[in-house]
């Protein structure tokens, strides 16, 4: 019999009602921001109130780097604005999990991010909750974070990224990367000037969790580069066929929700290992 996996629930939260995860929960670290007056009466750990879920989950990741569970599973405090599915059915989808895969949650299609100068947000009525917020405008464009990150390669054409960054993966694809790499993006993405509540920054990473992992997966080199499949081994759409936002709506409903044949059937779960495939 192969032994089971470890898997870790990471919450990231301020003040939300954290009921949900009374069922059947194993393991889990929450990190609370919201202070004294919305701290979660289950246990936790303080953090500032600075830098979205990005700056949690990179504090969880530089924090536990040695001692990462084999599985785990990131969410925010609250979760049923980003996915209808319960607890369980999230872990159930995060145990097949393999190396070098992502797994997200079904709520909406991936989406193409290809803003490389700047994510132009007053172009866009359908992300006017975001460019309504008091926000810290970053230091750097998206291409000179990206090329920060990853010397010596190209800026892509686009990248998929699924809103929410709601996501489980593997211990071995975390550390594909060495823990300094974790904790020079939490500095230069959460720390200093961008030591705010809203920083511009966030948003950017919500965008390169994905393709920074698996960039076989979620990169598209040039405007040509894109599967000849529709969905990926996941159900996910595929490298190149994410959904593009629309400039002239106010609210995006061409973001199509999950197909009944998606929200019934988890990753691929066979035997194989989809394989490490990052940068570095």
């Amino acid at each position: 019999m192969r032994p089971q996996r470890r898997i870790e629930v990471v919450v990231a939260h301020y003040n939300e009602d954290l009921s949900w995860l009374e069922e059947g929960m194993g393991a889990c670290t929450i990190y609370s921001k919201g202070g004294d007056k919305n701290a979660p009466r289950r246990p936790h750990h303080r953090l500032p109130n600075i830098g979205r879920e990005g700056h949690t989950y990179l504090h969880h990741i530089t924090q536990r780097y040695h001692t990462l569970a084999d599985t785990t599973i990131f969410l925010q405090g609250r979760i049923d604005d980003h996915i209808t599915l319960s607890l369980d059915e999230i872990i159930r989808r995060s145990i097949s999990t393999k190396d070098g895969q992502v797994t997200t949650f079904p709520f909406r299609e991936l989406e193409t991010f290809d803003h490389w100068d700047g994510i132009p947000w007053e172009e866009y009525p359908c992300w006017k909750k975001w460019s309504a917020m008091p926000c810290v405008v970053a230091t750097k464009t998206p291409a000179q974070y990206w090329q920060q990150l990853f010397p010596g390669t190209k800026v892509p054409a686009s990248v998929g990224f699924q809103p929410g960054a709601l996501f489980a993966v593997r211990k071995s694809t975390i550390q594909q990367y060495p823990q300094s790499f974790y904790q020079t993006m939490l500095e230069d993405f959460f720390l200093g000037d961008m030591a705010h509540v809203n920083p511009e920054t966030g948003h950017f990473l919500e965008r390169f969790w994905l393709p920074m992992w698996n960039p076989s997966e979620y990169v598209s080199w040039h405007d040509s580069d894109m599967s000849k499949e529709k969905r990926n081994a996941q159900g996910q759409l595929a490298r190149g066929r994410w959904h593009v936002t629309p400039k002239t709506v106010d609210t995006d409903k061409c973001a199509l929700p999950p197909t009944v044949a998606q929200l019934r059937t988890p990753p691929s779960s066979d035997d194989g290992e989809a394989g490490i495939t990052g940068f570095f």
